[in-house]
């Protein structure tokens, strides 16, 4: 499952994701300058169940269901479903009873006969859901039933449901069609345990099993699922399909609509996109990026697709990103929907990149599934690897691992410097727990760890261990011993040596949390150096006893080749080793982790930062991309956490000028917002924004705000970033520029070029009249297309007047706008990050709402939207007024049903933060930046008066 991605214009905003009630860990960095990949913030986990008691007990398994389900969605969205399920049912262990999962269903009957015959046996249902099991207990009155070991029977239950309206299960969409009328669709979305509400079954990922789904519709209705409809069985009305493979039952999926699609075949495989009718013409590039990518897949597995079809379907009401049902891929439509005329490049990217996170979750999660949820890593961390490695396969020209590098990999490295990040693989039992594990660390950190050993390994002994573990484990559920033998199988195959046992060094990185901060240590007279290791946290005082076995390589400035990433050393968990024959001279500089493939963070002696300082400011494109990006983003750690001066940051900054790559550059980004949200309101506010006009000016006028055709992928995205930084900064052709493009668009229709929209209408909102407002708003209300609604909501945060914005937020409980249920509770966020007027007008229009507020529907799995909100608002308290201001309104919900009791204690951390990081912190930044400008005048005065000397010379 995709959880909702982060790229391009969005990554202008990463810094500005919501907090969660996590904050109240120790930390030194407030919750603001943290990258949540979950979409929902969650509440602290809850004490587990007992492991024998929750879990489904082993003494019967499924081997086959027949589902008939039957829907009369067509009918103004009628909700009742009925259904009739036989599951063909192995016996492990004398049993007299039958215990299955089951999700709000109800009217059960139940009857049971054996595989060879014989009379069938009625059971009576009982449902349990003590500390929230949700078993269906079946059983006899018949004292004597016993179901004896190694026999086959088939249980048959029929029930009743209700689609749900939360997005999970079997559920109700909408949306409207382009007469303005309301269309009804009945869909799924079962990870992890939402299955049990569509059919009664064994809902946990190692009991997989062959399913024949059929389903009753009004014949105007057309169905899809996984496999193709069986066209002997089918009929008007009535669509069969043929048996599934054997699969876990949450990648079961089936959707009753109108929907149209068009379809391609590449390599024997038919592929299908589907969506609602009016958008045909915007489903070209994800067929055409599916059939591609699945290509790259196959061939890198060397494990062709397992099914005869595979299908993709844009759904109007999705709570995930998207999921990856075996054979039907499900998507938010921005996910799913291209247009060649509006849509973005960053729209492109994603659609590619979720797309491929799907695809390979058809081999990582569906061919192999995984023996339980404490393994999500497992799938998820290969799906985000692979979204973005399938990708650079198909268009190796995007140089798609800057945005991997900016995105996953830094949100990976932030999230995982809390004293107590989890592991990877971590015990979870509820689905409430099971929920918890949809975030940063099974999907970015696992990425970026795989990412490591693919390139520490050499791709040829990664890929060859890859393909040993989906052959080893097809359809079969695996845990990680079975990948890291596999992988540890490659390297014998290949006759690849490795220091250590493959098996511990991998699970160095799995089985415990954190991230590893080496600290390098130069002799300069002999070229050696010492490199140590410790795990890093944001507090630099912290101690810890975790080692890891750490793979690097380096490159220096008289051989600065960062092409080859294998790893040429190893900490083997090893507290601290000494380098020789490196070939450094004193004036060289020395960089670890090339590329910066490793998973860590690097802090140098103060002479090599000196050095390496230099070096960018003399030849910046020496050094890869990716380092530069990562040189910024640790000294922004290393400098607001007390490991190194502010001014060696500040001073390596000053390369910028020359700088014209993505990743440094949405580095510097996060950098410089991150400064600005503290420091906008200091009284010498205008220092801080010299200094950003300073390192920005010269990239902005070579890339400017016209989007040209035919440029390099990250030409565009980087051209946003600097738009965003120059009119942070007051630039004020940048100001002038994105305000003529957007009134140009209200007087006379131009249209804005869609890759500058998100730039253009947020920095053109922030002191426009309402007249300009209006236009923005009424385009998001009468807005059909997803991906462009996104935009606006985000973009209409950044107004600046307290009324405009008032009526922004307000329309989040208006039941009568055109805003959708799963965007209702996204106003807030961009309106509160964006300053105080926002955070005032937050806070206000809570105070008066939030009953209403905390009424709305968050979706299946989240928490409340008032309480994460709140928390959210707390990380951007930086002064007493807001302090206050948020009390009270911490004070007025206090005790509700829609926030938990951890509210006020999340707060506190996150305000209490802010004040701390303002006190180590604003003193040395603004002396810095104040010197920088008072010399940078002095110099210009001394030029001046040099150019004025040699004019009198000359007239002399």
């Amino acid at each position: 499952m995709s959880r909702v991605h982060i790229y391009g214009a969005a990554l202008l905003l990463t810094v500005l994701l919501a907090a969660t009630s996590q904050a109240a860990v120790v930390r030194t960095f407030p919750p603001f300058e943290r990258l949540l990949e979950n979409p929902n913030a969650r509440v602290a986990i809850t004490p587990r169940a007992d492991e024998d008691n929750y879990r489904l007990p082993n003494d019967t398994i499924p081997s086959h269901y027949a589902i008939e389900l039957t829907t009369n969605v067509h009918n103004n969205g009628e909700t009742k479903f009925t259904g009739i399920v036989t599951i063909t049912l192995d016996v492990v262990t004398a049993t007299n009873q039958i215990v299955i999962h089951a999700r709000q269903l109800e009217n059960f009957t139940a009857s049971i006969v054996r595989s060879t015959g014989g009379d069938s046996v009625t059971l009576k249902p009982t449902y349990d859901n003590t500390d929230g099991r949700e078993f269906l207990v079946l059983s006899s009155d018949d004292e004597s039933f016993n179901l004896p070991a190694d026999s086959t029977w088939l249980l048959t239950i029929t029930y009743e449901g209700n689609l749900r309206t939360d997005n999970g299960g079997f559920y109700l969409s909408s949306y409207t069609d382009e007469t303005g009328a309301t269309k009804y669709l009945a869909t799924t979305q079962f990870e992890s345990t939402d299955a049990r509400h569509a059919f009664p079954c064994y809902d946990e990922p190692s009991k997989r099993a062959n399913f024949t789904i059929t389903i009753k519709h009004d014949p105007s209705y057309n169905a899809i699922s996984n496999m193709p409809v069986d066209d002997e069985k089918t009929s008007s009305g009535v669509t069969a399909f043929k048996t599934t493979v054997n699969m876990p039952s949450y990648l079961v999926a089936f959707i009753v609509s109108e929907f149209v699609y068009t379809e391609g075949e590449l390599n024997g495989l038919p592929q299908r996109v589907f969506s609602r009718k009016g958008t045909e013409h915007e489903q070209e590039f994800a067929l055409t990026n599916g059939m591609l990518v699945e290509k790259r897949l196959s061939d890198y597995f060397g494990v062709p697709f397992a099914l005869p079809k595979l299908d993709q379907a844009g759904i109007p009401d999705f709570a995930a990103g998207a999921m990856e049902n075996w054979g039907l891929a499900t998507y938010r439509e921005e996910y799913l929907l291209y247009n060649t005329e509006n849509s973005t490049i960053n729209t492109q990217t994603n659609i590619a990149t979720v797309e491929a996170h799907e695809d390979a979750h058809m081999w990582f999660g569906d061919l192999v599934a995984i023996e339980w949820w404490s393994y999500l890593w497992l799938k998820e961390g290969f799906a985000t690897l692979f979204e973005n490695l399938a990708v650079d396969l198909a268009y190796p020209e995007w140089d798609i691992f800057q945005t991997f590098h900016a995105g996953s990999y830094q949100s990976a490295l932030i999230y995982d410097a809390s004293p107590s990040a989890r592991p990877m693989t971590y015990f979870v039992q509820k689905p409430a727990e099971i929920a918890l594990l949809y975030d940063s660390v099974s999907y970015a950190k696992a990425g970026s760890v795989l990412d490591m050993w693919r390139h520490a390994l050499t791709n040829t002994v990664f890929q060859r261990g890859l393909h040993n573990y989906l052959t080893f484990n097809q359809y079969t559920a695996a845990n990680e011993s079975h990948l890291f033998d596999a992988i540890a199988l490659a390297a014998r195959e290949e006759n690849y040596a490795v220091p250590a046992l493959l098996v511990d060094m991998l699970a160095s990185w799995t089985n415990q949390g954190g991230v590893p901060l080496l600290t390098v240590e130069r002799n300069y007279n002999d070229g050696t150096f010492t490199i140590k290791q410790e795990a890093y946290t944001n507090d630099k005082d912290y101690q810890s006893s975790k080692l890891w076995y750490i793979p690097f390589n380096f490159a220096i400035q008289s051989n600065p080749d960062f092409r080859n990433t294998e790893a040429t050393h190893y900490l083997l968990k090893e507290t601290e080793k000494n380098i020789n024959e490196t070939g450094l001279t004193a004036a060289d500089w020395l960089i670890l982790n090339k590329q910066s493939t490793g998973y860590y963070r690097i802090n140098y002696d103060s002479e090599n930062w000196r050095l390496i300082t230099e070096g960018l400011i003399d030849r910046p494109h020496k050094i890869s991309p990716r380092n530069r990006a990562q040189l910024i983003s640790d000294l922004y750690r290393f400098a607001t956490s007390g490991r190194v001066p502010h001014a060696t940051l500040l001073n390596l900054l000053t390369y910028l000028p020359k700088e014209d790559q993505y990743a440094p550059w949405s580095a510097v980004n996060t950098v410089i917002t991150l400064f600005n949200r503290y420091l906008s309101g200091d009284s010498e506010y205008e220092n801080f924004q010299f200094f950003v006009r300073e390192l920005v000016s010269e990239q902005f006028d070579k890339f400017g705000v016209n989007d040209l055709k035919g440029e390099q992928h990250l030409v565009k995205y980087t051209r946003n970033v600097l738009i965003s930084i120059a009119c942070l900064g007051g630039l004020e052709s940048c100001l002038t520029d994105t305000t003529a493009k957007l009134q140009a668009l209200v007087d006379d229709g131009t249209a804005i070029e869609p890759n500058l929209q998100s730039q253009v209408y947020c920095n053109g909102l922030k002191k426009a009249s309402d007249d300009v407002f209006d236009f923005v708003y009424n385009k998001l209300m009468d807005s059909n297309d997803q991906a462009e609604r996104r935009l606006l909501i985000s973009a209409l945060g950044c107004a600046g007047d307290a009324n405009q914005l008032k009526k922004f937020v307000s329309s989040s409980i208006d039941e009568s706008n055109g805003l959708r249920s799963q965007e209702r509770y996204t106003l807030l966020s961009p309106t509160y990050s964006r300053g105080e007027v926002g955070l005032l007008t937050s806070i206000e229009f809570l105070l008066e709402n939030w009953e209403e507020y905390g009424s709305l529907n968050a979706g299946f799995g989240g928490v409340n939207p008032l309480h994460s909100d709140i928390v959210s608002m707390s990380a951007y308290v930086v002064n007493d007024n807001q302090k206050a201001k948020l009390q009270e309104l911490v004070d007025a919900v206090k005790g509700s049903e829609y926030v938990s009791d951890t509210l006020q204690a999340s707060v506190d951390a996150n305000v209490n933060a802010n004040a701390e990081w303002l006190t180590e912190n604003r003193e040395p930044l603004m002396t810095w930046v104040s010197s920088y400008r008072a010399g940078s005048a002095a110099l210009s005065t001394s030029i001046i008066a040099l150019v004025l000397c040699l004019l009198t010379a000359k007239l002399l």
